[in-house]
This record gives C-alpha cells, sequence and structure tokens, in this order.
C-alpha cells in the first residue's frame, strides 16, 4: 500500500474509533431512567421490564413490580433458578447468567449471537437457551440458530444440540436448526423444535442420551402444562411462517390440537399460568412489549395481565 493510502486508512480508523469512544461515553453519562419499583410478597411472576429483571404478584399482576438492577435481553425462573440472557455490552460479549433468588450469580456461560428463548425446569435445575447465530426471525428463511441446555447441578454443558442423534442418525445435518426447550418434571427428557428441510417438527429429546426424536410436524416454541399431559405452541398458519403464527395446544396423549382464541400472531414461547391458561407476549406498532394471557381450552377472550413487560415466567 502507498504511503497515501496508509494516510488515508489511519485517518478513517481515528474516525471510527473516536465515533465509538463518544458513543460509548454517551451510553455511560446518559442512563436509562430508573423505573418505579415496590416490594412484591407472595406468590409472584418473573417478567423483564425495559429488560430489567422484575417480578410482579400474582394475585395482582398489573399492579406495583419489585425491579431489580439485573439486564437481560430474555429471562426465564422456576423452581429458585433464574437464567438470564445478558445483552452485550461495549466492553463485554453477551452471557448466560445463572442467578438465585437472592440474584447470586452461579454460574457463567459466556454467548454469541442474539438472545431469543430461555427456560428453566420447574425443579430449577436444568437451563436452556437460544440464540439466533444469523438472521434474526423464524418466518425469514437463511436464519441460524444455537440451543444450548445446562445442567446446575452437576455442571454439563452441551453448547448446541446439534451435538445429539436424532432419530438414530448421527450427523450434522446443513439445515437442521433447533429452538424453544421446555423440559419435563424428571428433568432428563424435553420438548424442543428441530427445523429441518422446510418442516418444524416437536421432538422430544433425552439429556443423558444425547438423542431427540421428532413427534409431529408444525410445532414451534413448545412449553409444557404443569400436569405434563399437554403442550402449548405456535403453530404456523397453513405451515408457512411467512403468514404467521396461530397459539395453540396439544394433547401428548392424541397429538390432537386445539387453537387458542388469540387470532393474532405471536411469535413467543408461551408460559403456562396454571393448568387452565398461558401466558405469552405480544409488541404494540411502537415496539413496546405486554404480557397477555388466554385460557388453554379455545374458549374465552385474550386479556393483558402485565403492561410493558415480557419474558413471563409464573
Amino acid at each position: 500500500m502507498s504511503r497515501r493510502g496508509r494516510l488515508a486508512v489511519t485517518a478513517v480508523a481515528a474516525v471510527v474509533l473516536g465515533g465509538v469512544a463518544v458513543g460509548y461515553a454517551r451510553l455511560a453519562a446518559d442512563p436509562a431512567q430508573p423505573l418505579p419499583s415496590a416490594p412484591v410478597t407472595g406468590p409472584r411472576m418473573h417478567v423483564l421490564s425495559n429488560g430489567r429483571l422484575s417480578a410482579v404478584s400474582r394475585a395482582d399482576p398489573a399492579g406495583p413490580r419489585e425491579v431489580t438492577g439485573q439486564r437481560c435481553d430474555r429471562a426465564h425462573a422456576a423452581g429458585g433458578t433464574i437464567a438470564c440472557l445478558r445483552p452485550a455490552g461495549a466492553l463485554a460479549a453477551g452471557a448466560l447468567v445463572v442467578l438465585d433468588e437472592g440474584l447470586r450469580e452461579l454460574r457463567t456461560v459466556p454467548l454469541t449471537g442474539f438472545p431469543n428463548r430461555a427456560r428453566v425446569s420447574a425443579s430449577g435445575r436444568m437451563v436452556a437457551w437460544t440464540l439466533f447465530v444469523d438472521g434474526h426471525s423464524y418466518a425469514a428463511g437463511g436464519f441460524s440458530t444455537s440451543t444450548g441446555v445446562l445442567d446446575t447441578r452437576t455442571g454439563a454443558l452441551v453448547t448446541s444440540l446439534e451435538e445429539f442423534t436424532v432419530d438414530g442418525e448421527p450427523g450434522q445435518a446443513a439445515d437442521r436448526n433447533f429452538w424453544g426447550v421446555t423440559f419435563t418434571a424428571d428433568d432428563n427428557r424435553f420438548y424442543a423444535t428441530m427445523s429441518t428441510g422446510g418442516h418444524r417438527y416437536l421432538v422430544v429429546g433425552d439429556f443423558a442420551a444425547r438423542t431427540l426424536r421428532p413427534l409431529v410436524d408444525n410445532v414451534e416454541c413448545p412449553s409444557l402444562s404443569p400436569d405434563g399431559r399437554r403442550i402449548a405452541y405456535k403453530a404456523a398458519v397453513d405451515g408457512a411462517p411467512g403468514r404467521g403464527w396461530r397459539l395453540s395446544v396439544m394433547d401428548l396423549a392424541t397429538l390432537s390440537s386445539t387453537p387458542l382464541a388469540e387470532t393474532r400472531s405471536v411469535d413467543d414461547q408461551p408460559a403456562w399460568w396454571d393448568d387452565s391458561a398461558v401466558v405469552y407476549g405480544v409488541q404494540r406498532g411502537d415496539g413496546t412489549n405486554d404480557v397477555w394471557t388466554v385460557p388453554a381450552d379455545g374458549t374465552g377472550t385474550p386479556r393483558v395481565l402485565v403492561p410493558e413487560a415480557n419474558s413471563p415466567a409464573p
């Protein structure tokens, strides 16, 4: 490279680095305004409020909320364990952070990608997460995900479900992606979504055996009911994600499904409020999220449960 060329490159680099430094300084000098917070007692539900881990009362979910300083892009909590997919910062990479009820950090797993899903088993032992590695929407083609599972008791870590054997066939399918894990009560079996060959399958996994088995087509982001008998999920309309998704509930004994009364397209992994209702996030046109609820039997009417929140974990 000529001397003039080297000088030009140096000048451009100085401008870029200067812009980064100024941008970072502005971010550091202008933190987000603190959110109103009040103590919450009794049975609670964890949510994210403007990216901050929070809790609301199950008796009054739209009422006061307890807001912490923990920042997460996605979060879930159960059995005394909190999984926080921490966003990348100016000087730090993103990570899965496992917290206890007192918000003490128990384990950190560095991650690369855009946080998308998080789940904790009912006992609090197992933690799963999904990241977009390429792309940012399940409705678009060409996306790539990375889904991992952590056993907090033994420390066993699977960084990608692509390491598992699928239906007796080892190997890596070029277009195979996984997302949306939900655990059974034994902390070994789980359900998830597998995308391959243009289809999205509900698969059942065995963590100890490192195996996955497809069950049924057109099931995404499954969530196992508290009684272990049903799966709440999003079903692509006419099997085409580009047309949106319909929240549905499947009976695992018969594999029959019931569309729920929520007719808007919902791109979220639902959670169960109890055995009779599910909760989920819906984004407004201005980008604000609300937590909604609807009966799990196809009746009723959707209603806002927690305004200005997402990532519900009853």
